[in-house]
């Protein structure tokens, strides 16, 4: 069944039936859409269209390259465009997973990530360069329990850790935000997040699967200024705007920002009313989200611009989305009374297979006596009166620096594996704004140049990583149990921004 509703005086197709999710696959699904809007267009960017059809047919002819040999993993190392899209969609098809990691990456990074994942070979630009028409169309190996994607996230053991997310998980999470954004043909979404990210799979998969659009823009203009961006969203109509809450605190400065834009969701991180004091009048729907990428990207929604915010400044994480259960619990794992302290737990559809490897972060996914998951976010929260959840602080030392995820742990361990390096530690802050950012303090060896450290650590660690100060020290200060005395250190103080 179809439903027309007009929204801001355009048509947009909302409430159309599916079958039971755990029936479907991306590919699937997205195939729905192919045969449902055609020549609705896929693929924006700026110096071309693709349609639903045209993008089918673009992944066909990647899959009929590599259809024979059936693998069970894919790399893919591409630039932002259709044809890593399309390329996504072609592994997906064959039933393999995907693992994304930018071109921009240290080279022993991405080794790692596909080495680890097992990965048959990998996908680059190159690879989809002068494509020819299928000469047949492959059928459709994905399975709703097989996995889709593989995606790297910061690890205490020095070493990234790969979170499995099966396809049926991902058809859930954009059933979710149809469900809650009523996203159709007419809507166009930016895509502006890392694809290593889970920003990424909500950019991508809530729009293809959706009958939306995605609009891409070109390196040049991601890496450009904000008054860039926002011209590029003005002319190509973009409705939908995702990112983390410091692309929202840029734009609260502007003047002015397109009026295409109906809906802004702010993820990654706490966003807090200082950021959105313009936005807020501008007539724009603006949500805070929140979930682990283990959870499949969000669990919860919350809708900000028309909201007080908490006494911190901040605004809470909301309720639990379409398929997901979310509850307080304590170490026992009971359920606490409502405003009291615990850790969030998430159940459901969005939970995903776990780590590769079995690291030790693998007991917190938990399956139930039902066969349910469930899983530990390590994040401490409370429920208000009003039934949404506030998230509060991590349980362990993790902290989100730019919207991703950075075990200071796993930044020491690089750290102490220079060879110009004696001994090092590495501890995160907190700014005036309350955002965290990295120290670095060093023994160095004679000789040792901040330069050789900083590539050292650039070469291992994605940008973000790399701490912004480095403080040279005689001795680590330790604590009478043997442990760095984190009082003892020397604070290097940052003026807060974003």
């Amino acid at each position: 069944m179809q439903v027309v509703n007009k929204v801001a005086g355009e048509c947009r197709y909302i409430g159309i039936n599916y079958v039971k999710m755990k029936a479907k696959t991306i590919y699937s699904r997205f195939k729905e859409m192919v045969d449902r809007f055609p020549e609705s267009h896929a693929i924006i960017e700026d110096d071309r269209t693709l349609s639903y059809a045209q993008l089918d047919a673009m992944a066909d002819s990647i899959l009929a390259k590599f259809y024979e040999r059936k693998p069970s993993a894919v790399g893919i190392v591409m630039h932002h465009g259709a044809e890593q899209i399309a390329a996504m969609l072609a592994v997906l098809k064959s039933g393999a997973a995907y693992v994304p990691a930018e071109p921009t990456l240290p080279q022993e990074r991405v080794d790692y990530m596909m080495q680890t994942a097992g990965v048959d070979f990998v996908i680059t630009d190159n690879y989809c360069r002068h494509l020819r028409p299928a000469e047949r169309v492959m059928d459709d190996r994905s399975t709703p329990d097989g996995v889709a994607y593989v995606l790297y996230t910061s690890g205490t053991s020095g070493k990234p850790k790969g979170v499995v997310v099966e396809n049926h998980s991902v058809v859930n999470y954009a059933e979710a935000f149809e469900n809650e954004f009523h996203t159709g043909p007419g809507d166009v979404m930016l895509q502006y997040s890392v694809c290593s990210f889970d920003i990424f799979v909500e950019e991508v998969y809530t729009t293809l699967l959706n009958g939306a659009a995605v609009c891409i823009p070109s390196q040049a203009v991601h890496n450009g200024s904000l008054a860039g961006l926002m011209r590029f969203v003005d002319r190509h109509g973009v409705t939908i705007v995702d990112g983390f809450p410091y692309l929202l605190a840029e734009m609260n400065k502007l003047p002015e920002i397109p009026k295409s834009i109906k809906l802004i969701i702010s993820g990654g991180d706490v966003i807090r009313a200082s950021y959105i004091t313009n936005l807020r009048g501008k007539g724009v729907k603006i949500y805070n989200t929140y979930g682990p990428s283990e959870t499949t990207v969000c669990s919860n929604y919350f809708r900000v611009d028309d909201a007080e915010p908490l006494d911190d400044g901040t605004f809470p994480v909301g309720k639990a989305v379409k398929g997901v259960e979310v509850k307080i619990l304590d170490r026992d794992l009971n359920e606490v009374p409502r405003g009291e302290t615990g850790e969030i737990c998430i159940y459901g559809e969005g939970v995903s297979r776990g780590y590769l490897g079995n690291p030790p972060e693998q007991k917190n996914f938990v399956t139930l006596p039902d066969g349910t998951r469930m899983y530990r976010s390590g994040d401490l929260g409370y429920e208000l009166a009003d039934g949404n959840l506030a998230f509060l602080r991590r349980r362990d030392d993790q902290v989100m620096i730019l919207g991703k995820r950075v075990e200071p742990e796993e930044v020491e361990n690089v750290l102490n594996t220079c060879p110009c390096v004696e001994r090092g530690v590495v501890r995160a802050f907190v700014d005036d704004n309350g955002l965290h950012y990295l120290t670095a303090y060093l023994i160095p060896k004679e000789g040792c140049k901040l330069h050789d450290v900083k590539e050292w650590l650039g070469s291992r660690l994605t940008d973000f990583m790399v701490p912004e100060f480095f403080v040279k020290v005689r001795e680590i200060p330790l604590t009478r149990r043997g442990k760095v005395d984190v009082e003892a250190l020397p604070v290097v103080m940052k003026e807060g921004g974003v």
